[in-house]
């Protein structure tokens, strides 16, 4: 007597059968497709089919690549905020800085115009001879109180203070030079802005700070 399968269990074609003849077709299409461009039609619509479907799956990667692009534009925002007042408060230092400059460019203009419409008098004079005290460094002048000279006056020549009335006559009048160990003066180096007091080592012709 021969078996049977039941209907529900009756076993179709071999699998191998089937592998084959799915290749055999998916080949047959593709050289079709590659010479009479067959399948365009139909790739478009399903690429048209499946466009929503495409768009749904990317929302998610969007959505994160979104994100991340916010928390990055924030806190480039917040540094960009940060550098933006920390450059502001720099130059509010470097605008009151350079306020105080042109406010004190200012005073020392009005002083110049003033000093330049102060009259500045003076006169020349000739060395006679040195005093007759050799300890001291000091010499005379040919011009006194009948000139105008007066006691304090400063004596300079091309190079600057040399001297200060000491003594005045009616003809001629006395200079204490710099260099007199009893003679100190005022100095500051326009460089750097240091002031300090000079003072004269007498015979050697120098000046000590």
């Amino acid at each position: 007597m021969e078996y049977s399968p039941p209907p529900l269990f009756k076993q179709g074609a071999p699998a191998r059968v089937k592998v084959t003849v799915f290749a055999l077709v998916s080949i047959a299409l593709l050289v079709v497709d590659a010479r009479l461009h067959a399948l365009d039609a139909v790739r478009q619509v399903a690429a048209t089919v499946l466009y929503p479907l495409q768009m749904a799956a990317l929302v998610p990667r969007d959505a994160l690549s979104n994100m991340g692009d916010y928390f990055s534009s924030v806190s480039a925002l917040q540094k960009e905020v940060r550098d933006l007042k920390s450059q502001q408060v720099a130059q509010a230092q470097a605008m009151q800085e350079a306020q105080l400059q042109m406010a004190e460019n200012a005073h020392l203009r009005r002083l110049m115009d003033a000093r330049a419409h102060l009259p500045v008098h003076s006169m020349m004079s000739e060395i006679l001879y040195d005093a007759r005290d050799p300890s001291t460094r000091r010499v005379v002048l040919d011009r006194g109180a009948r000139a105008g000279i007066k006691l304090g006056l400063p004596v300079i020549d091309n190079a600057g203070v040399v001297g200060q009335v000491t003594r005045v006559f009616p003809f001629t009048s006395e200079v204490t030079l710099l260099t007199d160990k009893e003679q100190a003066i005022p100095v500051q180096v326009l460089r750097s802005g240091l002031r300090s007091v000079a003072y004269g080592r007498g015979h050697s012709g120098l000046l000590d700070l």
